[in-house]
């Protein structure tokens, strides 16, 4: 163990607030990785990956995430619970508390950007409170060169102090955790939790706003990739749906797993420099690619280590949630820059734990406004206290925490990017067939790549279709590599009266979550609800 840091590298804080402070600038991975291991942080696994945890908090807090009301957000935000406003003068407050404490101590600063595509970029700068922080900043966002580092401004900048703890009698919080968006300062404040997706989600939520009003540019929580002939494919999912699984494709390069941008001139831009995967009963043979980028350079958060550095990735007793961060190099096939062309494949991700929803199936422009808006998946027995059977989970935009605008707002600019593209729409249940959770299985993964695969393939398009008797989707009747029984879920339960019963219970939760979007939407959407 390294007693004393040999780093050198420093800039000033004092224009933020942060005064006499030992500040560690532009760090590299190792750098970070030692600096870690200094302090007694984090670990060092047989992968040669650090392994930390983050605390407290092993994942995102929505309910603590707030946008500052005023002038530049007011009339434009969505606001309710997911989008909490948050009063400027607090923020003020709170800001210079945070800073205070940051203040003669020892800090991790670094300067990086978003969005690969060179017109949208966002430089921003990161201010850490811990080196392992800072290096899943280095891991997710955007590594600027030397040349670009000389003139370096930045556009945002990330405050990120989770040993502080608000008081939510005097600071305005809820409790003592935060993540706050301020708009007109362009600054991401985050105190109170070690959780590190909070630093992107931040950013990310940034982008979510700044490119639809400032940028016609529709932002999108999903993966892409692209193939040997140039064409897009984008994977829509929330948090277990295999958005980053799926997209890792050795047929394919990748363009990014989380995070991206559709231009005017139909180009999809990655907003990340990295990703940041589940590992939860990771396994090199189902999703090697993800792996495999476990090495020197990326970060497991909350996973069980014992003490000669073996990863148990089936032990949830800390998480659920565990999660490895890593540059996107560590994966081998992906595209430079970036960014790509020519999106002809959307797929929308769902693990339908009700074992209701078919593998695959075709979306009429109706139907794909519409799922989009409900980004449905389904919570299952057991991941959260007092689940003990499915539960389903809609999530608008299938990103609803990240989104400040009405989400009717990115469906229109959705539909109206898939109707100039020509895009197919494809709707993928990655969940469980032969029954709900418990009861069935899990939809096997290859047969999800063989339907996947027939789909960009273009053979897909020309098969035959049924409908689905309660939610109208196009089912196909063949596909290569999957059992014909597979495709129409009805014919996989035992009991296809049950089936159906549990169909239109599924079918009555899409059409409730709705209700608060009937308003909003035209008859062309209202027409893609299930048909009973």
């Amino acid at each position: 163990m390294v007693e004393n840091s040999p780093i050198t590298k420093t800039i000033s804080l004092e224009t933020y607030g942060i005064r006499n402070a030992r500040v560690h600038y532009q760090l590299t991975a190792e750098e970070l990785h030692e600096e870690t291991i200094r302090l007694g942080q984090g670990k060092e696994t047989n992968f040669g990956a650090l392994a930390i945890n983050t605390g407290k908090f092993t994942g995102r807090s929505p309910k603590d995430r707030f946008i500052v009301k005023d002038e530049v957000t007011k009339d434009r935000v969505w606001w309710g619970d997911i989008n909490i406003p948050f009063d400027p003068d607090k923020f003020d407050k709170l800001y210079d508390k945070v800073t205070q404490y940051l203040s003669k101590k020892e800090v991790y600063a670094r300067d990086a950007y978003a969005c690969a595509e060179k017109g949208y970029r966002l430089n921003i700068r990161v201010i850490n409170e811990f080196p392992w922080s800072n290096m899943f900043a280095f891991n997710m966002f955007l590594r600027p060169s030397e040349e670009q580092l000389e003139n370096f401004k930045e556009d945002w900048l990330i405050v990120n102090a989770p040993g502080f703890l608000a008081n939510p009698e005097t600071d305005g919080t809820r409790q003592e955790n935060f993540a706050i968006l301020n708009f007109s300062k362009k600054i991401a404040l985050i105190g109170g939790t070690g959780y590190t997706g909070e630093i992107k989600k931040g950013i990310f939520s940034a982008l979510n706003f700044i490119l639809p009003v400032y940028k016609n540019t529709l932002p999108m929580h999903c993966s892409a990739n692209v193939g040997k002939d140039g064409n897009t494919a984008i994977f829509f999912g929330l948090s277990g749906t295999g958005k980053t699984t799926l997209s890792a494709d050795p047929n394919r390069k990748l363009i990014g797993d989380d995070e991206h941008g559709w231009t005017e001139d139909n180009v999809i831009f990655n907003f990340e420099g990295g990703c940041y995967a589940k590992v939860i009963n990771l396994s090199e043979e189902n999703e090697p690619d993800i792996y495999h980028a476990i090495k020197p350079g990326a970060i497991l958060e909350n996973v069980v280590v014992d003490e000669d550095g073996n990863v148990d990735f089936a032990n949830t007793s800390i998480t659920q949630n565990t999660r490895v961060s890593y540059p996107i190099d560590h994966i081998e096939n992906i595209q430079e820059p970036s960014s790509g062309k020519n999106p002809k494949n959307i797929f929308f991700l769902t693990a339908d734990a009700f074992g209701v929803l078919p593998p695959i199936s075709k979306l009429t422009p109706g139907q794909a406004a519409y799922h989009f808006i409900s980004g449905y998946t389904a919570k299952v027995a057991g991941t959260e206290a007092g689940i003990d059977e499915p539960v389903p989970s809609f999530s608008a935009c299938f990103g609803a925490p990240f989104m400040p605008l009405h989400p009717t707002e990115y469906a229109e600019m959705l539909s109206a990017k898939m109707t100039a593209a020509d895009v197919n729409v494809w709707l993928v249940n990655t969940g469980w067939t032969g029954g709900p959770y418990g009861t069935g299985t899990r939809m096997k993964l290859k047969y999800t790549r063989a339907m996947i695969s027939a789909a960009l393939d273009g053979k897909l398009e020309y098969a035959e279709f049924e409908k689905h008797e309660i939610f109208g989707l196009l089912m196909p009747t063949s596909c290569e590599g999957v059992p014909a029984e597979v495709l129409n879920p009805g014919n996989t339960w035992g009991n296809k009266e049950a089936y159906d019963q549990k169909a239109r219970q599924l079918s009555g939760y899409f059409k409730e979550n709705f209700k608060k979007f009937e308003r909003f939407a035209n008859e062309e959407i209202l027409q893609g609800a299930p048909i009973d």
